[in-house]
């Protein structure tokens, strides 16, 4: 069964119509009258979706973008590809936001459980399979679907339409919300799922909220220690692949995508957008800047800072990280300045 999606999407604009509401500069000779039915990131636009730059390190996405308009900087709309319209807008990210909210304005509510007073803590309209266990105090939301052998620990929350499968377990004091979980996946005790990304789009008349409406993909085997955080996307899904393992107190952002078989270790950060390679290792309080992409077999060692890409299998270390042998170096030249006597006063 396809899944119906969390956010309810307005109808789709007229292209002038849109420009208007945004304060976007228009080109004379562009089609206003062309419709635009939702808001994409470059890669994955077609022509009815409208897009956004606001980011330098994606202009090689954006010459291939199918996208029927985009949101850019003046200095640089004459840099769409054929087909896309350019909204010059000073503040791209910004008027990104504003679309978001236009399209989804309900998304500037989180889902929860929606279930109105009265209703039963497991809604009608939620299905179990057979062998599913719901412990007391628990609340199965509207339209959630539960697989066999998986257990909702005493006040978990499983939210609005999400879909668990077969012999998870839900920790006590979970929350799920905005997700699409695999089989054998375990959430220990006060795991967040789903949450609102933190995305603003700041400036000098205030920070407005991004709509987040994206998911959370856990994929089998994945297991999360208690009270990490699991931010949903906010246009793409934010992605946790098969078989990994995340320790206690984990923040990851929104849009992030984590391989197969990574661990990541108490107090990390992962910053929106960064992308994870297979069997990646992060060590305890370490960290990734967002927008990068740290490679298959990479190791960042513990208290280490990524603000770069890692290449596949390096093996980094301190902030901002480097290669071990150059950290190892860094430390002993250190080392040495602090033995160093301090020059006696004249």
């Amino acid at each position: 069964m396809q899944h119906p999606g969390f956010f309810v999407r307005n109808p789709a604009l007229r292209l002038a119509d849109l420009a208007g509401r945004l304060g976007a500069g228009l080109a004379p000779e562009a089609n206003g009258e062309h419709l635009i039915e939702d808001v994409r990131p470059l890669a994955e636009a077609q022509p009815q979706h409208l897009s956004f730059l606001d980011n330098r390190k994606y202009m090689p996405q954006l010459s291939a973008t199918r996208a029927g308009a985009c949101l850019i900087a003046p200095e640089f709309a004459d840099r769409v590809p054929p087909g896309t319209i350019a909204l010059a807008l000073k503040a791209p990210y910004r008027g990104f936001a504003a679309a978001l909210q236009i399209f989804y304005p309900d998304a500037l509510q989180p889902k929860a459980a929606m279930v109105a007073a009265g209703e039963p803590l497991v809604h009608p309209s939620a299905e179990l399979a057979e062998g599913a266990r719901v412990e007391p105090g628990a609340v199965i939301g509207r339209e959630a679907r539960i697989g066999s052998g998986t257990t909702v620990a005493a006040g978990a929350l499983v939210g609005y339409r999400v879909v668990v499968g077969e012999g998870c377990y839900i920790g006590p004091g979970v929350s799920l919300t905005h997700a699409i979980v695999g089989n054998r996946v375990i959430l220990h005790a006060g795991v967040r799922i789903g949450q609102d990304g933190f995305g603003f789009a700041m400036g000098p008349q205030g920070h407005l909220k991004v709509p987040q409406i994206g998911r959370v993909l856990l994929h089998d085997d994945v297991e999360i220690g208690a009270n990490s955080c699991v931010d949903r996307g906010a246009l793409k899904d934010t992605v946790i692949g098969q078989g990994t393992k995340i320790d206690n107190l984990v923040q990851i952002g929104h849009n992030v995508v984590i391989g197969r078989h990574c661990v990541i270790v108490g107090q990390t950060g992962i910053s929106g957008s960064t992308e994870l390679g297979d069997f990646v290792v992060m060590g305890g309080q370490s960290g990734a800047v967002g927008h990068i992409k740290v490679g298959s077999g990479a190791q960042i060692a513990g208290g280490g800072h990524a603000k770069d890409d890692v290449p596949a299998g390096a093996r980094m270390g301190g902030t901002p990280a480097v290669p071990m042998a150059e950290w190892a170096r860094q430390i002993a030249a250190l080392k040495r300045l602090g033995r160093r006597p301090r020059a006696r006063e004249e």
